[in-house]
């Protein structure tokens, strides 16, 4: 039977007749063009016409019309209530309830029937905070966050009503930015619903915090404000002991390592113009430190003294080796004496405990930590001597036994029950405490200090940043970032006569490790004296394995709202931001961070 025009498809569905029978089409129409069918729902497809309906009888998607479905809200408060539901039924194998997250607050059913209804407004609240001792920012069920103590102090304050005690999603927490475990902010936004009708609202929240947590202050917001959505930008501070900047030891595998690459590349002078400031760097501090210490020693005990040195790996050797294909060995150790002190500056990498693991990207990452232990010629301690007494503990309210006089660390602490330290352990101690103290008494060159500044230079604009984190290639789109600086501060920080470099970084966005990267990238081409285009050369399809530097001196300083408050001004909204708390936030910064980033730097030696 031939197909029927579109004329009788037409009249036999108006008319009282039957329609014709719908049937499957042969075969030869699944090879029609594409433009000969339409766009229609069998439009153009001849052997297709008299199989659809008409456009009133077209079946609509739960009886609405299409309009109608996309004008249709979802009710996400009721999916996400019965989720909630489904979790509080299920019950674990043994009958037991399943655990509620540490930081939900429960209530009797009885108190939260007999609370005073008070309204909620959308508010932005200004915290800062330590992160020490903390699994970072955002809520977790199971572990100590920043979010978690917030949420239960403001329930404490009468900020969040006891029927919204047990979960924060029902007063709209969002957070500006995520900090890491261990990573601190002077100034962080969050934004939620709060009861705010009382004043002295922000006093009762700091009540209920740690010294570590601090509110700055809470600021009515319009009621489609996120935290999240509405910033343009942050800026974070890292701190960075000047130390890190220290080129590795000549006699290393990593200095000789260098110096191999300069030849090979043609750049041997060039390298040596570049580290010309520290040239003489390590000769002067075994001249200082190492000899005079070592001819203290009992002639009987310095042959295992130097045995003991020499024969443990050092840890730039083992991250060298990640950073070549094949395997590598530095076991060719000067004959002499006076030759073998040269590279008894490693010893502290060998002995130190706060050194990383050695897996591949923390091998790496002791290129830049381990080997920097130095001093100035400039500003030069006297060499500890064996019945010298070694610095004060960085916790002066703790205390601990410490059978050796030259070790406040706790690694060194020896349980009462052990055997106590040999005299080869106890002059090891002693040597790397001198050296520590060496390392602690650098103050970075000028020359040194502007080649800093020029290197994260390098890093301003919009560059794909796939190498500075994980999971990214050079084509995903979304490893493009906007740096609007990247500065080195012109006054270095001194804590406890040790000098520390504030880098700070104002960017769009961040993606994960990225500044601790950056930063590291940084100090590896200074202290390499590699040319500074080599932070250009990160930015290629070439795959490069930059170590992080630890999470400990990065601190978020504060994020911009510059767009939301140039809208506010035109509506009388009060701006989002920390004008007016600057004061505070410095004398919480020193005492709460740059106190703790030492005192945790001195403890662990990251």
């Amino acid at each position: 039977m031939e197909a029927p025009s579109t004329t009788n498809t037409l009249s036999n569905t108006t008319s009282s007749e039957q329609p014709p029978p719908v049937t499957e089409p042969p075969p030869s129409s699944l090879a029609t063009p594409s433009h000969a069918r339409g766009r229609g729902r069998g439009r153009g497809n001849p052997q297709s016409r008299g199989t659809t309906r008409g456009r009133g009888d077209r079946k609509k998607r739960h009886d609405v019309g299409r309009s109608e479905w996309a004008r249709k809200s979802d009710d996400r408060r009721a999916r996400n209530d019965a989720a909630q539901e489904s979790v509080k039924r299920q019950r674990l194998g043994d009958g037991t309830p399943v655990r509620k997250p540490v930081y939900a607050v429960d209530f009797s059913k009885e108190e939260i029937e007999g609370e005073e209804r008070r309204p909620k407004r959308k508010v932005a609240v200004m915290i800062g905070y330590s992160g020490s001792g903390y699994k970072g920012m955002q809520l977790n069920d199971k572990e100590k966050t920043i979010e978690g103590d917030l949420f239960q102090a403001f329930v404490a304050a009468g900020a969040v009503s006891k029927a919204n005690a047990d979960d924060p999603k029902k007063s709209a927490l969002v957070r500006c930015a995520r900090t890491d475990k261990g990573v601190h902010a002077a100034g962080n936004v969050i934004s939620m619903k709060l009861i705010i009708e009382d004043p002295d609202i922000v006093k009762k929240i700091n009540d209920n915090l740690s010294p570590q947590i601090r509110v700055w202050g809470i600021v009515r917001t319009n009621s489609s404000f996120s935290a999240y959505q509405m910033c343009d930008s942050r800026i974070y501070e890292y701190l960075i002991p000047s130390h890190c900047f220290l080129p590795p030891h000549p006699e290393s595998y990593l200095g000789k390592k260098l110096v191999e690459l300069a030849e090979e590349a043609g750049d041997l002078e060039g390298y040596r113009q570049r580290q010309e400031e520290v040239a003489t760097f390590w000769d002067e501090t075994e001249e200082q430190y190492i000899k005079p210490f070592l001819e203290t020693l009992d002639p009987s005990i310095r042959p295992l003294v130097l045995n003991a040195l020499y024969h443990n790996a050092p840890a730039e050797e083992e991250a060298g080796k990640s950073l070549e294909t094949g395997t590598s060995s530095v076991q060719d150790h000067p004959a002499t004496r006076d030759q073998k002190t040269t590279e008894a500056v490693q010893t502290e990498q060998a002995a130190d405990p706060g050194l990383p693991s050695p897996t591949q990207e923390q091998e790496e990452n002791a290129i830049i930590q381990p080997s920097t232990r130095s001093n100035r010629d400039t500003q030069t301690p006297e060499p500890l001597k064996p019945t010298q007494a070694p610095p004060n503990p960085t916790e002066p309210n703790l205390q601990q036994p410490n059978p050796s006089p030259y070790s406040p660390f706790e690694s060194d602490i020896q349980d009462p029950a052990l055997k106590p330290p040999s005299a080869v352990e106890t002059a090891l101690r002693t040597l790397r405490h001198a050296l520590i103290s060496a390392k602690n008494s650098y103050r970075l060159p000028p020359i040194r200090f502007s080649r800093i500044r020029s290197v994260l230079a390098l890093y301003t604009g919009t560059h794909p940043f796939h190498n500075y984190t994980i999971g990214k290639t050079a084509r995903d789109p979304s490893a493009k970032r906007i740096i609007k600086s990247f500065t080195l501060a012109p006054a270095p920080i001194i804590i406890n006569d040790t000098e520390w470099l504030s880098l700070t970084v104002h960017g769009q966005s961040f993606m994960m490790h990225q500044i601790r990267k950056m930063v590291s990238m940084a100090a590896l081409v200074v202290r390499s004296g590699c040319p500074e285009d080599r932070v250009l050369d990160s930015y290629g399809a070439t795959r490069m394995v930059i170590p992080k530097t630890p999470g400990l001196g990065l601190l978020l300083e504060r994020p911009v709202f510059e767009s939301y408050n140039a809208r506010g001004r035109g509506e009388g909204r009060a701006e989002v931001g920390f004008a007016g708390w600057e004061d505070v936030m410095r004398e919480f910064k020193q005492r709460e961070i740059y106190e703790r980033v030492w005192r945790e730097e001195e403890r662990d030696r990251t």
